[in-house]
C-alpha cells in the first residue's frame, strides 16, 4: 500500500507517520506521500485565468511544502507559456496561490473550508498513484516525500510516481530570482514544521 496523507498540517503530519512507521519498523520512504495537490490545483486555475488559456491543458509545479510561504509555485516552469506575465502578476498569483485556503474560509465567512476542492485535488492524486502502481510510464506529480533535494528532510517536489510508490524525487529546475528568494524564504518555517512533528511522534 502507498500511504496518501491529507490531514493538515501535511508539514507536520507526513514527518510524524515516518516517525511511527520507523518505531514500528515498517517505514519505506517510498510509500508514504503528503498529498500537496490542492496547491498545483490552485496554482493551474489562478495561472489559466490571468493567462486566458484552458485550465485543462495547465500544468505548474509547486514546491516546498503545504502551508502558507511554504508553498511555493514555479510558475517560471509553467506550460503552456501564457502571455508574459508582468513581476507584480507572478507576485499577485504566488500569494493568492498560497493564500487559497483563506479566501475560501472567508468566502464561506468561516463555516467552512475547501473541502470539495480538497477532496477533488485528493482524487487527482490517488489516481495518479493508482497508475503508477498499474506501470503506466512517466507518471510525474507534486508530492511532499522525504527529499535530498534541499537540506530538509521532507520536501514537495515533482515525483515519478511507478510501482514502488516514488520511482523518483525529480530536481527543482532552473529558478528565478523571485523563485530562488521565495525557497530561501520558506525554509526555516517548513524546518520548524518538521521538527515539531518528529517531536510530537517522539514525545
Amino acid at each position: 500500500a502507498v500511504i496518501n496523507m491529507i490531514s493538515n498540517p501535511v508539514n507536520s503530519t507526513v514527518p510524524i507517520a515516518a516517525e511511527v512507521f520507523k518505531k514500528a519498523g515498517t517505514y519505506d520512504e517510498k510509500k508514504l506521500f503528503g498529498v500537496t495537490t490542492l496547491d498545483v490545483v490552485r496554482a493551474r486555475t489562478f495561472y489559466a485565468g490571468k493567462a486566458g488559456i484552458n485550465v485543462a491543458d495547465v500544468d505548474v509545479p509547486v514546491v516546498g511544502g503545504h502551508a502558507g510561504i511554504t508553498i511555493l509555485p514555479l510558475f517560471s516552469q509553467a506550460t503552456p507559456r501564457g502571455s508574459n506575465l508582468s513581476d507584480e502578476e507572478i507576485t499577485a498569483l504566488t500569494k493568492r496561490t498560497q493564500d487559497g485556503g483563506t479566501e475560501v474560509v472567508e468566502a464561506k465567512a468561516g463555516k467552512g473550508s475547501a473541502t470539495l476542492s480538497m477532496a477533488y485535488a485528493g482524487a487527482v492524486f490517488a489516481n495518479a498513484c493508482l497508475k503508477g502502481l498499474n506501470g503506466v510510464p512517466d507518471v510525474v506529480e507534486c508530492s511532499y516525500v522525504q527529499s535530498t533535494i534541499t537540506e530538509l528532510p521532507f520536501f514537495a517536489s515533482k515525483v515519478r510516481l511507478g510501482k514502488n510508490g516514488v520511482e523518483e524525487v525529480l530536481g527543482l529546475g532552473n529558478l528565478t530570482d523571485f523563485e530562488k528568494q521565495g525557497l530561501e524564504n520558506l525554509k526555516s518555517e517548513l524546518k520548524s514544521s518538521i521538527e515539531k512533528g518528529i517531536k510530537f511522534a517522539n514525545a
